[in-house]
């Protein structure tokens, strides 16, 4: 039985297997439209999600599964004070599989050592979020044709974002990927991570602003300054609008540079820049169901 903690659980030739069966799913849904007849997804959400959580089920869905869960922890039995290893034991007497988000670090890891089925982190507080790198793997793969030989720009909360620690991990073992990260001071990239990039000699630069480097990217992952994980309402009211993606800065920017972000939205990204051909951050969310879809049929073995 295998998990899905971290983007890293798969190598990269088993990462390039996934895609593409992904890229089959997506030509020939047909043909996996029975592929989890009788198997069950447990969706165990607690912290609230849109996109995650409703990519699940429509995987599952798609593949002939059924859905069961809760999307909050205040409708689980956790509000009566129950831990995380005792609702998978319990879970895993109801489901083939589960999806598990919880805003504290590490808990699905805490899930799948006590699971009798596997287990996917769907986000685990500012630490990771593997699915959302999948996706975010398999629309550059798509769209670009490559997941080497390029330069990405990661802009906006870089402390706090684990869509952006994940695809950092798992875009450091691809040839000649560079990183520029943007951020104000107080939001910068941890000192984690550029200490590993330095040390495995993988080329990345640190910025404030965005018009003076956006030229020379072949792909911008846009984030928001996510308000949940802020001590202090001042300081995210103070940088809540420091980035602000529009026409005027897509100017700038290469004719074949994609823009990328994991979703929802708040003001950093225009709703004008939304007609740019470059935009590609809704095709993200229909990969992410595919890839999602392909995941489902690795863990179960049905493949």
């Amino acid at each position: 039985m295998r998990h899905l903690m971290s983007p890293m659980d798969f190598t990269t030739e088993e990462l390039d297997a996934l895609f593409d069966l992904a890229a089959d799913i997506e030509k020939h849904p047909d043909t996996y439209a029975h592929k989890c007849d009788g198997k069950k997804l447990a969706t165990c959400f607690y912290e609230p999600s849109t996109r995650t959580r409703l990519s699940f089920e429509s995987a599952m869905l798609g593949l002939g599964g059924s859905v069961l869960g809760f999307s909050d922890a205040n409708s689980s039995s956790a509000a009566k004070g129950e831990s995380v290893s005792d609702t998978i034991r319990t879970v895993s007497c109801f489901a083939d599989i589960c999806a598990m988000r919880h805003p504290k670090e590490g808990a699905p890891m805490v899930a799948a050592t006590h699971s009798r089925i596997p287990v996917i982190n769907a986000g685990d507080g500012g630490h990771q979020h593997p699915t959302q790198t999948l996706t975010d793997l398999l629309t550059i793969r798509s769209l670009k044709g490559r997941l080497n030989n390029f330069t990405i720009g990661l802009c906006g909360d870089l402390k706090f974002g684990r869509t952006v620690h994940s695809l950092i991990e798992a875009l450091k073992r691809y040839d000649n990927v560079k990183f520029v990260f943007i951020s104000p001071e107080e939001l910068r990239v941890p000192d984690y991570i550029t200490e590993m990039l330095s040390e495995l000699d993988i080329p990345y630069e640190e910025h404030i602003s965005l018009e003076d480097t956006i030229d020379h990217l072949d792909l911008l992952y846009m984030t928001r300054v996510q308000r949940e994980r802020f001590f202090n309402e001042e300081d995210y009211i103070r940088l809540k609008d420091f980035y602000i993606l529009d026409k005027k800065k897509m100017k700038l920017a290469k004719p074949d540079m994609l823009v990328l972000h994991p979703l929802p939205r708040v003001n950093e990204i225009s709703v004008e820049v939304d007609e740019d051909p470059r935009a590609v951050y809704f095709k993200q969310v229909q990969y992410g169901v595919y890839v999602r879809m392909a995941l489902i049929l690795t863990l179960l073995e049905l493949v």
